[in-house]
């Protein structure tokens, strides 16, 4: 199949998925078109089964905000005339499958009739999306897929409360490629971070309100006066001065690392003996799944998606959510010694293996397959 993956290129998570399925469908021989503003920070080698297509948008005094949707809608139709691509799949109800069904209309308009894929990941439905200024768009764009996916039971629930769907939601849950995530470094480096003694705690995430930065700090402070570690914080975002005063304000901040957003979040994890993510809402939960994989146990909230990923008493703990004094002692419990540490590491990576991408792919090869019969039908 020629397939067009339309996408963030960003750090979080719907970006990182995007990247990796249109990485594993090239492996299977699928012809894979990423179109976006820029190259994704997962796409780091293009290959005769990868290609990327930027999408400009030219600057015009007379547009307050300048218009992407329609630069990325004449983009995917000239991509798809000239690749011959088959099948869109947009990540993102806006403004991707929006985009995507101008386009669809204006191929139309030349009998060209190409099906679209959408994945809805969270915040396009959750937060974005449950907006009145584009919540009918949102429904809109769900409503004239050809196809639609969610990442996770929990947000499949929330769209169909929040919008009038008539469109069956596929549940296709996030994935990574497992056996790259175990023990990728024979040499963690681990003393560059901490002292042996000492365990570390990581938290990544793009540090917004809704990862509850501040809770990871108090967990981590109450963790620390019962035994010796060091937190790392992965990530950008606008609760990060915040925090950084937080832990001054608690005299901690000798113990904490705050890194930025960072490419080397395997090699962090490497090192790393409990993850902390207390999220308000998380549609699935991949960054608690890539913990998992690289055999770090995760202390989390049970927001969202987050209790289908993180199983209790097994790859770690689940908590209320802002319940840090329970989310303590779960993680002490883990901490408390190498042997129980190290058998909540080896439960982490069993309960991830049901996410391996050799299961997950081929859930979305066989979605494509019935979206590109709908259109053969319809045509």
């Amino acid at each position: 199949m020629k397939i067009a993956i339309v996408c963030y290129p960003t750090f979080g998570g719907s970006g990182v998925v995007a990247t990796e399925l249109g990485l594993a469908l090239a492996e299977k021989g699928h012809e894979v078109h990423f179109i976006t503003y820029k190259q994704p920070v997962r796409l780091e080698l293009l290959s005769k089964n990868i290609h990327f297509h930027e999408v400009s948008v030219p600057v015009y005094p007379l547009f307050h905000y300048q218009p992407y949707e329609l630069a990325l809608s004449s983009k995917l139709v000239d991509m798809v005339k000239l690749h011959k691509i088959e099948l869109l799949h947009v990540h993102y109800a806006i403004p991707h499958a929006y985009a995507g069904y101008m386009a669809k209309k204006m191929m139309a308009e030349e009998n060209i009739f190409i099906p679209m894929v959408t994945t809805l990941h969270g915040t396009d439905i959750t937060l974005v999306g449950n907006h009145p200024f584009y919540k009918p768009a949102v429904t809109f764009s769900i409503n004239n897929s050809d196809v639609v996916t969610s990442v996770s039971k929990s947000l499949k629930e929330d769209t169909l409360h929040l919008f009038n769907i008539k469109k069956e939601i596929h549940v296709v849950p996030n994935f990574i490629d497992i056996p790259k995530k175990i023990n990728p470094y024979t040499d963690c480096q681990r003393d560059m971070m901490a002292e042996k003694h000492e365990r570390i705690i990581t938290h990544v995430s793009n540090l917004r309100p809704v990862k509850r930065v501040k809770d990871v700090i108090e967990i981590f402070d109450r963790i620390q006066k019962k035994i010796p570690s060091k937190l790392i914080i992965v990530g950008e975002g606008p609760e990060r001065e915040a925090s950084e005063k937080l832990c001054r304000k608690k005299g901690i901040e000798e113990k904490v690392l705050f890194l930025g957003n960072s490419n080397e979040v395997d090699k962090i994890l490497c090192f790393s003996d409990l993850f902390i993510l207390p999220s308000e809402k998380e549609s699935f939960g991949l960054a608690a799944l890539e913990a998992m994989a690289s055999g770090v146990p995760v202390i989390s909230s049970n927001s969202g998606g987050l209790p289908e990923v993180n199983i209790e008493g097994v790859s770690g703990y689940l908590s209320d959510l802002g319940n840090v004094e329970e989310m303590a002692e779960n993680a002490l419990k883990i901490l408390a010694s190498d042997e129980t540490l190290e058998t909540f590491k080896k439960q982490a990576v069993e309960a991830a293996m049901v996410y391996d991408t050799k299961k997950i792919v081929p859930l979305y090869e066989s979605l494509y397959k019935e979206a590109l019969n709908k259109s053969v039908d319809a045509t």
